[in-house]
């Protein structure tokens, strides 16, 4: 074992309690004060186990003080606000939490699910509005499941508007070299079908591996409930507190949920990994399918002229009803920002038009260059 590596360790636990236990001293609300307090006794015992380590190596080393560094944080805190100590908090313990799974993986120890934990509650702390130097109250506790709906609108006008912009990008860019209504066809279609099958394969490894990593972290949750039920108990009520709960009903929600062990899973599930169980039953195939359909939409609107149409007016064609699609997104748009119908609509329009100038225009000069 590395000495000074040990020792720096050691110092940094004490570091954090010490800067745990002196936020929690000028907080006003109790169960913020609490949730910190907590959290500095744990880390408190964190210290007292390096310095084990610290002393099978060097026997007459003791437990150091806070170090100079923390209490000028400290004192930076009560001049500029204590959340920035907060959130430098959450970076220490991010890097605890990485180191303690790569110690763990390279001594071929078992991943318990536990080692996000301290990290979660601190965030949770970090995300609160009361911290301050007043205290002031908690927010309340908040559902962290997301819009179902938001999700799948946002999915099916950004795979439009890929569709519509590429394709129209590149059927001009062709259309500018002044070549056959045949090679501009095919151009597009092939367009139609390289976008949408990446889309679609993007799309499904996205779902699959976001399905395979929750799962993943759901069956370590499962075997730790099963082996410590008593210390994720704990953890949640912690996490509980963090978000606005006193400890009173923090507990009595982690005591219902612990009921039995399926609403305790679904509590974890919900609280320490911040997944939202009913988006694991989405299917990858399924998202693929949507995804590949919704960018080939958005790709036949410029392409479909070159169809029925030949030349100039089949570009006009192209051009008016990609006008009119690209403003039909830019209103959709509107669902999720709020904004202007009609700014966000001719946003869309200006954009979409200049990057279909910018490709006509080097399909023409290619077009010149090749004729010449």
């Amino acid at each position: 074992m590395d000495l000074n590596k040990l020792k720096s360790q050691l110092q940094t636990e004490v570091d954090t309690a010490f800067l745990y236990n002196s936020i929690a001293a000028i907080q006003s609300d109790d169960t913020l004060t609490r949730v910190l307090n907590s959290l500095a006794e744990i880390e408190k015992g964190h210290a007292k186990h390096m310095l084990d380590k610290v002393q099978t190596l060097e026997p007459n080393h003791t437990m150091p003080s806070p170090s100079s560094r923390a209490k000028f944080q400290l004192r930076l805190g009560k001049l500029f606000g204590y959340s920035s100590i907060i959130s430098n908090l959450s970076n220490i313990e991010k890097q605890f939490a990485v180191n303690a799974i790569k110690n763990k993986i390279e001594h071929g120890e078992k991943l318990t699910g536990f080692e996000h934990n301290h990290l979660n509650i601190i965030e949770a702390v970090n995300n609160n509005a009361a911290l301050n130097v007043s205290g002031g109250l908690l927010s309340k506790f908040e559902s962290r499941h997301k819009s179902v709906g938001g999700n799948a609108l946002r999915a099916a006008v950004l795979g439009s508007n890929d569709g519509l912009v590429s394709n129209m990008s590149l059927v001009m860019g062709v259309a500018g070299a002044a070549v056959s209504n045949n090679t501009i066809l095919l151009t597009g279609i092939a367009g139609l079908m390289a976008g949408a099958i990446s889309m679609a394969l993007g799309e499904w490894l996205s779902v699959q591996s976001s399905r395979e990593l929750n799962q993943r972290q759901i069956e370590l949750e499962t075997e730790e409930l099963e082996a410590s039920p008593e210390e994720e108990k704990k953890e949640l009520v912690l996490l509980y507190q963090a978000k606005g709960m006193n400890s009173t009903e923090a507990q009595k929600l982690a005591d219902k949920a612990f009921e039995n062990p399926q609403t305790a899973i679904d509590a974890i599930i919900t609280e320490e990994l911040g997944i939202n169980k009913e988006e694991l039953g989405g299917s990858a195939w399924e998202a693929a399918i949507a995804s590949f359909i919704l960018f080939a939409i958005g790709a036949i609107i410029p392409l479909y002229p070159f169809m029925i149409l030949e030349g100039k007016n089949a570009i006009y064609l192209s051009i008016g009803s990609s006008i009119v699609g690209l403003f039909g997104i830019g209103a959709a748009i509107t669902l999720l920002t709020g904004k202007s119908i009609l700014f966000s609509g001719f946003r869309q329009v200006a954009f979409g038009l200049a990057a279909a100038a910018v490709t006509y225009g080097i399909g023409t000069l290619i077009g010149v260059s090749l004729a010449g």
